[in-house]
């Protein structure tokens, strides 16, 4: 079995051999993890490169296990998002793992240091995963906001929930070289998803939240009277070419009522003439539609003006 065959088993079996958290509090783990002793900086050494090089799986073990109480140190300092801190705690050793698979020990470096930074990875990535259906946190710099905020407006004593004060946000944005406006988006997001079908319970008002939406569709009335409006000015523009003949419905048609209009140099060699010519012919017979389409809007129907009026007031007031 390759190294990376290993490193597999070695996580599964590694993220089974702790007691589970048996309380909210994780207490039973916590303690549980305190019989794997601390390492010397030469026994880490050996061990690291049993592992790298041997593909040493009780090397590995003893690493991995020695260093549990640094990812729940780390987990524990991401307690405030309102996920289960055993999840945390697991997410943290995924990333303790990952550190182990990578580390060097040629470098120098001590294996505390170099996962502190993969475990600190896979918690966040945890908690953007699992904190909103909508993505977050999609660059380097919303990441930060989204974890520097909160403390950020504990820092300031911005406790209150809803949007921060105009001062408080340019505080923040000053404090964490960001815009007004990343700030702002962010601490909305903090928020993270609500049910619509979360119960209310404001003066012992029954019902879900889903009951207060208001329909942003128009209403039966507002489509039928678009319906009618679209179906009366079809009829009307019908009626207004018919005032047009021979010649000039041509080319008002082909300039006008056609997907790919024609050009007045392609008329002008249609029928012979100028272009100039087609050009005067248009104009005039574009007039004379006009005209015509004008005259039967003022004799239109009193109760068909009256829905056209409707539905554009319906229209106004949604926007």
């Amino acid at each position: 079995m390759g190294i990376e065959g290993q490193f597999m088993g070695l996580a599964a079996r590694t993220q089974s051999q702790p007691a589970p958290v048996r309380d909210g509090r994780g207490k039973g783990y916590f303690y549980d993890i305190r019989r794997f002793a601390m390492l010397e900086r030469n026994q880490e050494y050996t061990l690291a490169k049993r592992w790298r090089e041997h593909g040493d799986r009780d090397a590995a073990n003893q690493l991995v296990t020695s260093h549990l109480r640094l990812a729940a140190k780390i987990a524990m300092g991401y307690r405030g998002y309102g996920l289960p801190i055993a999840e945390i705690v697991s997410e943290g050793n995924v990333g303790l793992m990952q550190a182990l698979n990578r580390f060097e020990p040629e470098k120098g470096f001590r294996f505390s240091t170099y996962a502190m930074w993969w475990i600190k990875a896979s918690i966040q990535d945890y908690i953007l995963r699992s904190w909103s259906l909508v993505k977050i946190g999609t660059t380097a710099n919303q990441r930060k906001l989204f974890f520097k905020l909160r403390s950020a407006k504990n820092k300031i004593a911005a406790f209150e929930g809803g949007d921060l004060k105009p001062d408080q946000v340019a505080l923040i944005a000053k404090d964490l070289d960001v815009t007004d406006q990343d700030v702002i988006d962010m601490n909305r997001r903090l928020v993270g998803d609500k049910s619509i079908n979360t119960a209310l319970r404001d003066d012992g008002e029954t019902g879900e939240w889903q009951d207060r939406l208001v329909d942003q569709s128009p209403s039966p009335e507002a489509i039928v009277a678009e319906y009618d409006e679209k179906n009366y000015q079809h009829k009307a523009l019908t009626a207004a070419i018919d005032v047009l003949h021979g010649r000039e419905r041509r080319i008002f048609e082909a300039r006008h009522l056609v997907d790919e209009p024609l050009t007045l140099e392609e008329l002008a060699a249609q029928f012979n003439v100028s272009r100039e010519r087609i050009r005067q012919i248009e104009v005039r017979a574009f007039e004379k539609v006009r005209k015509a389409a004008k005259n039967l809007a003022a004799h239109a129907p009193a109760a068909m003006k009256q829905a056209i009026v409707t539905h554009r007031t319906q229209s106004s007031e949604r926007l």
